[in-house]
């Protein structure tokens, strides 16, 4: 039998299809390079070596293609297809270049933005942009088309004047343009001086100057008191509160009235005082303790009842909401609500009747939560203790309130040893504490000593705000009612995987198969960093893998905690969310269900939480300010301290005594080194000489540059 044969097709194509197949196959591997005979060979075509050539050739002087070296080919730019533009809003992320990412909620992976696109956009901005995945890259690229929502439009800066216009030249690197200011808007303001300026006219081109007027004189540069305003002011934070709104805080009267009284419940016979830092003024919370007839114990957290005085719309709940936080700086507070309110009316000042929103609690011996209570209650605090007053009455046994005192402590480790075991991560990191002369200049720093005193008051607050969210979770019934959630994700497994592998380098085994065993790893972590100080650099790294928390009316549970429902109740006075918080529980307290806007509360939650990383930001910056004003007076003297990072510039080391971190150059150790990939350790390519991660070391103060918030370190041999 023979067998019948198949004749090949023939491909061959006219030299037009020729020349858009082999765009379609460029366009297919936009980084291939390829010479006429593998274009013939891809396309599987029959077209001879010459006519591919040909086709190749008249593409180049089309544009289409590049001719390369080798007589290789490869696709033009303006040949590719232009990718998807779809349009999203988000918050701006800019840096030192100009350019910028675009934080966009939903969406796992910021946008790049080049500076040439970012328009006058700047950081903290809310924009509208349009992005698309680059061609041949895997990042998303943007372009800002709207700036829908300015973070500040006030900012500090030198201002340069002369006959015709001045300028004032922002101290904020994220501020990458000058601000124009007529002659007539300089507001008395000196060449060189430090100013406030207020931008009254953006413009749409980048390259132009926004206008602006003088709201303030500062002054001359460089004292610490216009340096801190500064970090407030550039943050979007103002330094007084509008006339309107002072005048309607003076106007509130805090008399306590029969018709409340007669409305709430009365714990002012109960034993109650505050425990807070020696220096604060508005007490936002205190507890109260006494035996019930049935030997249960009832401990009740008493917070400001600020809802109250703050009327829902006035122009003091405004005002409140626009600032949304109180920000601490080392050497100063800037109150969410007038000094009427926060340090007089609302603050739970000792020998006082207060009226009071309360979480009130039924224990049993065994620190089991048998009941809680919450509504309007009236207080009177016995006592105001400061955290180290209360810890040494607490320690030596004898003092004011010391059973009651005792009581509480032996509750709260119970209730903190039954977080942990729940999951909850012991993130106990160092807080950096300063003592200051009268003119505001750092004259020590020293960490701050954690104490039971001010883990008692921890769990308490904790306590109140977890019962609060899971009330108001549980009486929805399943229909959810809208509210202001404290959330906390889960940490990018990525990081932790990073994180991981640094820690085996440091000696550290974690082990991150689940968010369980990632939070289990970092209580071993923290318990061994009290044995192995070395250790402790670790901590703040993995701070840094897990999501920031987060005000939401989408509950998510937090992470951190441990706890699947949980809220902020306990701190109305210098949170907004809190405010929120209060209202929504009142209206939904004695069987009534109130349903609020989820939208609009949405909207809230992200203003709160925006405003609240700012604050975070100011703190941060003055920290670092006093840290290297301390450090300007010890020039030439040596410490101890140990490698926390390297960079291509050199290696940071941290302060063993005053956690002040500065930079020791590569160039001044006298050879080069070499950085390994995971920046761990560098390696003298002469000695040899090993330093890595965690090592202990000496170093000598070179410098300590105030304006720029640097610290320029040598090594001791």
């Amino acid at each position: 039998m023979t067998k019948k044969k198949f004749k090949r097709k023939e491909s061959k194509l006219t030299s037009k299809d020729l020349q858009r197949a082999i765009l379609k196959l460029f366009r297919s591997n936009p980084k291939k390079r390829l010479n006429p005979k593998q274009v013939a060979k891809k396309l599987q075509i029959d077209n001879n070596r010459d006519s591919v050539t040909h086709a190749l050739e008249q593409m180049v002087s089309s544009g289409q293609l590049i001719g390369l070296e080798d007589f290789k080919f490869k696709i033009s730019s303006a040949a590719m297809p232009a990718p998807e533009k779809k349009t999203v809003e988000g918050v701006v992320d800019i840096t030192r270049t100009g350019s910028g990412f675009i934080v966009c909620e939903g969406m796992e992976e910021d946008i790049f933005v080049p500076s040439k696109s970012m328009g006058s956009a700047l950081d903290g901005d809310r924009v509208k942009i349009a992005y698309w995945r680059g061609r041949g890259r895997k990042k998303m690229e943007g372009e800002v088309l709207e700036v829908l929502e300015r973070a500040t439009e006030h900012f500090v800066g030198t201002i340069r004047v002369s006959e015709r216009y001045s300028f004032v030249v922002p101290d904020r690197f994220k501020m990458p343009v000058d601000i124009f200011v007529k002659t007539e808007n300089i507001n008395g303001a000196r060449d060189g001086e430090k100013v406030v300026v207020k931008v009254v006219e953006w413009q749409s081109d980048k390259n132009r100057n926004p206008v602006g007027v003088v709201t303030e004189v500062l002054g001359a540069p460089g004292s610490s008191d216009i340096e801190m305003k500064s970090i407030l002011i550039n943050n979007g934070f103002q330094l007084s509160f509008p006339k309107s709104v002072l005048e309607e805080s003076e106007a509130l009267r805090g008399d306590i009235l029969d018709e409340e009284v007669a409305r709430r419940r009365d714990f002012r016979a109960v034993p109650t005082f505050t425990i807070d830092p020696v220096d604060a003024k508005d007490f936002d919370d205190a507890l109260s303790i006494r035996k019930l007839e049935n030997n249960n114990l009832e401990i009740g957290v008493h917070i400001a009842d600020v809802t109250h005085f703050l009327v829902p719309g006035s122009g003091l709940d405004q005002e409140g909401y626009k600032r949304s936080t109180s920000v601490y700086l080392v050497d100063r507070v800037l109150p969410m609500l007038p000094e009427k309110l926060s340090n007089e009316l609302c603050s739970l000042r000792p020998n006082e009747d207060k009226y009071t929103f309360s979480a009130v609690f039924e224990f049993n011996e065994n620190g089991q939560v048998l009941s809680r209570w919450f509504g309007k209650t009236l207080i009177h605090s016995d006592r105001r203790f400061a955290y180290e007053e209360a810890q040494e009455i607490m320690d030596s046994g004898e003092g004011d309130f010391v059973e009651e005192l005792n009581t509480l402590n032996r509750i709260s480790k119970i209730l903190r040893k039954q977080r942990f075991e729940g999951g909850s991560i012991d993130f106990d990191a160092d807080e950096v504490r300063f003592r200051l002369d009268e003119h505001g200049v750092p004259i020590e720093v020293f960490v701050k000593e954690r104490m039971d005193a001010h883990m008692l008051i921890e769990e308490f607050m904790l306590l109140a705000n977890r019962e609060v969210a899971t009330y108001i979770f549980q009486i929805g019934q399943g229909e959810e009612i809208p509210f202001v959630y404290r959330i906390h994700d889960e940490p990018d497994p990525s990081k932790v995987a990073e994180l991981a592998a640094f820690a085996k380098e440091m000696g550290f085994e974690m082990r991150i198969n689940s968010p369980r065993e990632i939070a289990n790893a970092f209580n071993r972590l923290a318990e061994q960093s009290k044995i192995d100080p070395g250790l402790r650099l670790l901590e703040p790294l993995a701070i840094r893998t897990m999501a920031k928390a987060a005000y939401s009316s989408d509950n998510i549970g937090h992470y951190g905690l441990a706890f699947p429902y949980y809220t902020h109740f306990t701190s109305p006075i210098r949170r907004y969310s809190d405010v929120l918080v209060h209202r929504i529980l009142f209206d939904n307290l004695g069987g009534q269900i109130t349903r609020v806007n989820k939208t609009y509360l949405e909207e809230r939650c992200k203003h709160i939480s925006m405003q609240e990383r700012k604050a975070m930001d100011a703190e941060r910056e003055s920290i670092k300010y006093k840290q290297v004003e301390f450090m300007a007076k010890h020039i030439g003297e040596t410490f101890e301290g140990r490698i926390s990072g390297i960079i291509d510039r050199g290696i940071f080391v941290e302060l063993v005594e005053t956690k002040c971190e500065g930079l020791v150059g590569f160039e001044t150790l006298g050879e080069p080194f070499e950085i390994d990939d995971n920046r761990l350790r560098v390696r003298g390519l002469r000695s040899k000489r090993i330093i890595k991660m965690g090592d202990l070391v000496q170093v000598l103060i070179l410098d300590a540059d105030i304006s720029r918030r640097q610290i320029e370190m040598e090594l001791v041999e």
